[in-house]
């Protein structure tokens, strides 16, 4: 299994109305050190509609001003429309909506 197929396999299991942060997606997929590579594979995505990569966001839990399927405001867009809520600074709490899988 290549690199970006072990991070679409992770990033396919956030649930709905969750997120995670490039940094866990990087962790649950093998080297906490390819939160960047996480960056990449998404925006390289080749099944928008299967692998939700509008769900992974910052570490500070701010959406991507690069998302590759329609720009930050539709990653926003995306978000809200599972439930997830945004702050006035335009930042996710992320104590709120992280994915917390079972290691």
């Amino acid at each position: 299994m290549t690199t970006f197929e072990k991070i679409y396999e992770v990033v396919r299991q956030i649930p709905e109305g969750k997120v995670a942060t490039y940094g866990l997606v990087a962790a649950l997929a093998g080297n906490p050190r390819w939160a960047r590579v996480v960056g990449y594979a998404l925006h390289v995505n080749p099944e928008p509609g299967k692998i939700p990569c509008h769900r992974v966001v910052n570490r500070h839990g701010m959406v991507s001003s690069a998302f590759a399927f329609g720009g930050e405001n539709m990653q926003r867009l995306l978000l809200s429309e599972e439930g997830i809520e945004f702050r006035p600074d335009g930042s996710i709490d992320l104590g709120k909506f992280i994915w917390r899988p079972e290691l």
